[in-house]
């Protein structure tokens, strides 16, 4: 018995050298090795991902001609593993060679700072279990520096300098690499559309980062194609577009899921019906969110006949009142009946006259409607305008004015919402309203309004854009409070 013990604990320790030993010389053994419950041979993405990384820092991802990539750029739907790979990757290419020094920028200090603390912490790790392997089995010689372990910069033992993270603008002076990393570098839609921002970007990367870059070192761009003057963008319209490896993986292709495990057919679906179309092609199929045409196009919006709610009792009745900010601009007043999770727009104001007349319209829209809250934008006199409103309604009898500011960019905004506006908005069919009314001119100016490009005006799908957040509010409020009810039914909290 004691003899049949000791063999099989002989097996098992070579069957763990062996594996040590792999982890070693192959990354995605590394990665399979640290984290088994993520790395599965099932995800076939994650495994073509490893071996690519591996292929670049060793020299064997090859150009047409035969020389190798120095340059590698990598377009992946979030939450498939990109970023936690590379954070891997770091790891291993230290425990390869204690003297690689390596730099990653990603779009604020937070996430650097995160993405150092990750690399750091993992060439840390402590066994919780004798059996289990960590960093310091497979590279027993790349140990942290003690006194040299800052979230943001920290060397291994024996090296001045081994990783530093920084945030975009963030200084990098005096270091220098053989491993850049960019890693997220635009945080979101509203930073992919505003032009300044991408160019300040830009600057930073081509003037900053891309300096620190030593002769021969290797370089990873990491990020969701968010718009054509983006980083991957400008390279690839660049004179140096040949010299990078472009990975790229759509969430969904000819037929397949990439990793049904991280996301399935059906999440995915449900996610294309939520999100702006433009959105949701940038973050799961890498193209571009500044494309041309209509934002708002009448075949994509949902139709109503009054018949079909009248009589029936609402669950709230609001509205949303966007104020002329100049001469030649509309004054926008939407207000809807919210049924389940639909409002429909039953009235509108829609004027380019002056306040002192618009006043009173948008008063009386909401004495007329019952309406139970109408918020107004304060912003470039909002704030006026609605107590103007709200003494014409208090002398009514019924007061539900609020205003609120709007910091956000007005472009943004609108495109962001309109996923949700498409989904939940029912607005009165063509015949139910007459040619040049309020309803009318709203709807054209609606319905016109372009995705990218100059636009005219932009009052109306502004105001929609305003109520759409009013309205998703109540929807959250009305779902954590039957999550409540649900509980103390059950005996719940």
């Amino acid at each position: 018995m004691k003899n049949d013990r000791q063999q099989k604990e002989r097996v098992l320790a070579l069957k763990r050298e062996k594996r040590i030993r792999r982890a070693r010389e192959s990354f995605w053994q590394f990665c399979t090795t640290l984290a088994p419950d993520f790395y599965k041979e099932s995800r076939v993405h994650l495994k073509h991902l490893c071996k690519t990384l591996q292929a670049l820092y060793e020299g064997k991802l090859l150009k047409p001609d035969n020389t190798p990539y120095k340059r590698l750029m990598i377009n992946m739907p979030p939450r498939h593993g990109k970023s936690r790979t590379l954070i891997l990757f770091c790891e291993w290419c230290l425990g390869v060679s204690a003297e690689n020094r390596i730099i990653t920028c990603s779009y604020n200090d937070d996430l650097a700072t995160d993405f150092s603390r990750y690399t750091r912490d993992g060439i840390m790790d402590d066994k919780t279990y004798p059996h289990e392997i960590v960093y310091t089995d497979i590279f027993p010689d790349s140990k942290v520096k003690q006194g040299n372990a800052s979230y943001h910069q920290w060397a291994l033992d024996g090296q001045f300098f081994s990783y530093k993270g920084a945030g975009v603008g963030g200084s990098i002076t005096g270091k220098g690499c053989n491993c850049s990393i960019v890693d997220d570098p635009v945080k979101d839609a509203e930073t992919a559309l505003n032009e300044l921002a991408l160019e300040k970007i830009w600057r930073w990367y081509t003037g900053t980062f891309l300096s620190r870059l030593e002769e021969g070192g290797i370089q990873i761009v990491n990020m969701t194609r968010w718009a054509s003057k983006d980083i991957c963008g400008r390279i690839l319209d660049g004179e140096e577009a040949d010299e990078w490896y472009v990975l790229k993986l759509e969430a969904y292709q000819d037929g397949k899921m990439l990793c049904n495990e991280l996301l399935s057919y059906r999440s995915y679906k449900s996610l294309e019906s939520n999100m702006v179309p433009e959105i949701f092609r940038a973050n799961y199929h890498q193209e571009p969110v500044d494309i041309k045409g209509l934002l708002y196009p009448p075949k994509e919006l949902q139709y109503f006949k009054p018949a079909e709610i009248e009589g029936k009792k609402p669950a709230a009745i609001v509205g949303y009142t966007d104020v002329a900010d100049e001469g030649t601009d509309f004054l926008a007043n939407p207000i809807g009946k919210l049924f389940t999770e639909k409002i429909y727009i039953t009235d509108i104001v829609f004027s380019q006259q002056p306040a002192e007349v618009t006043e009173g319209l948008v008063a009386q829209n909401i004495l007329d409607t019952e309406c139970e809250l109408c918020v107004f934008e304060s912003n470039n006199g909002g704030k006026g305008y609605a107590r103007n409103v709200k003494k014409l309604v208090d002398e009514g009898g019924y007061s539900s004015i609020k205003w609120i500011p709007n910091m956000q960019n007005k472009e943004t905004r609108i495109i962001m919402k309109a996923g949700f506006i498409k989904k939940h908005f029912v607005f009165l069919e063509k015949g139910e309203y007459q040619p040049g009314s309020h309803y009318d001119m709203f709807m054209k100016q609606l319905t016109s309004y372009t995705a990218m490009g100059k636009n005219e005006h932009d009052d109306a799908p502004d105001a929609c854009t305003g109520l759409a957040a009013l309205v998703e509010q109540i929807l959250k409020k009305k779902k954590q409070q039957g999550k409540k009810r649900h509980k103390s039914l059950y005996g719940g909290e």
